[in-house]
């Protein structure tokens, strides 16, 4: 049991604390509630750019790894298409800096076109290391739009084109910083040996005077549901064929989210599991296959993804596939498995949480879920599911109509 306090300042922010006496580090998360999801279809990449913004200097401070160093901490960021997260760990007697440095970037960045120019070069070098000079990288670029035609989760959050980032100019960049970084838009929580009470004064002293701000109403489009099979062939300088595959599932929220997960780890978690016991050391048509969730908030994927051996043709490739994945649809495994991965998973999680920082990231997500308390309900959602729930979850998500499939032909 994950044990933790929670309030809500009077500009909207939400704090969770929870304490952890045995450690000398604190944690201070902050996760805001906007992601590539947010952004203008004309417009996008502005999430991740701001994940580099942020580091750029604030108001009052002009450069925040230096503050932090000097109070022995460290800091990291992410972004994804729903939200974006900040972290910082720090001893827990210098936790009044994390305060200091997290409160100033949410009032005011320090904006400037060279601030600016400078994390544009840094996001275009990104794009370019990341998805045009690594085989295999720009595959979320084709594979994102062939699955999807309405929802904004039809880019990366990269974004569509680099273009949209370089052509950006300083007062669109403004604009997206007050509609989204507000407290009114946050979650804070702050791990480690704290006092409830001593943490309250201080997130009154540093983000009480923060005023919230007109966040947009978001109001996205739903996605149609597909009626057809989708392909695409890409030619690239890779080493090896590969197929990547993406079926349409339920939203984050949704029961039967726990039930696919699931079956992403029968396929493929573990050297028992169906892809590794029967297409990589059986039938040897692939050096690697997985399955996965992109367990996105709305309807996501569940994506297949392998490198074939030499003389395996697409066609083949894909059929074999098949019949592994309709073992599934067919209850073709035992309640062994299937108590396998549910254990995997528990564990995984229950490993996870050793680490503070984790706990701090996890907290925060199940509160922009809807409740922190979520956190505690993880085990008994992977256990309730039955092989029943497993096969109707199988049978709604594994039909053609359901598929987008890129064959990425490595040049002869």
């Amino acid at each position: 049991m994950i044990n933790f306090e929670k309030f809500t300042l009077e500009n909207g922010l939400r704090v969770i604390i929870y304490k952890d006496k045995t450690t000398p580090i604190a944690a201070f998360n902050v996760l805001y509630d906007v992601g590539a999801r947010d952004e203008s279809e004309n417009r996008t990449g502005f999430a991740h750019l701001f994940e580099h913004l942020m580091f750029g200097g604030s108001k009052n401070i002009e450069n925040y790894d230096t503050a932090l160093q000097k109070a022995g901490g460290e800091n990291n960021a992410f972004t994804n298409n729903d939200y974006t997260n900040y972290y910082i760990t720090v001893p827990k007697q210098n936790i009044e800096t994390a305060f200091y440095l997290e409160s100033d970037r949410m009032l005011e960045l320090a904006f400037s076109e060279k601030s600016l120019d400078v994390q544009r070069n840094v996001v275009s070098e990104e794009y370019r290391q990341r998805y045009l000079n690594q085989p295999y990288g720009d595959v979320s670029l084709f594979l994102r739009p062939l699955a999807y035609e309405k929802h904004p989760y039809k880019w990366s959050t990269i974004g569509k084109n680099i273009e949209d980032i370089m052509t950006a100019s300083l007062s669109e960049v403004k604009d997206f910083f007050y509609k989204h970084y507000a407290p009114n838009n946050a979650v804070v929580v702050i791990a480690g040996d704290v006092d409830s009470d001593q943490m309250y004064e201080l997130c009154k002293k540093w983000f009480g005077d923060i005023p919230n701000r007109n966040v947009p109403v978001r109001n996205l489009p739903e996605e149609p549901v597909q009626t057809s099979k989708r392909i695409l062939t890409l030619e690239r300088n890779v080493p090896c064929d590969a197929i990547f595959m993406a079926y349409h599932t339920v939203g984050r929220l949704d029961e039967e989210y726990y039930a696919t997960d699931l079956i992403s780890d029968l396929l493929s978690s573990g050297r028992s599991s169906l892809f590794n016991m029967n297409l990589v050391k059986g039938k040897q048509y692939f050096s690697e296959l997985d399955a996965y969730i992109s367990g996105s908030y709305h309807p996501g994927l569940l994506h297949v993804a392998g490198k074939l051996y030499p003389g395996v043709s697409f066609d083949n490739a894909e059929k074999a596939i098949k019949e592994e994945i309709n073992k599934i649809v067919k209850g073709d495994f035992s309640e062994k498995d299937l108590n396998k991965v549910k254990n995997k998973s528990i564990s995984a999680q229950n490993f996870s949480r050793i680490g503070l920082l984790n706990i701090a990231m996890e907290l925060a997500y199940c509160e922009w879920l809807g409740d922190a308390g979520m956190i505690n309900n993880v085990e008994e959602k992977y256990m309730s599911v039955t092989k029943k729930d497993i096969v109707k979850t199988a049978e709604k998500i594994f039909t053609d109509n359901n598929l987008s499939c890129i064959y990425y032909k490595a040049k002869q």
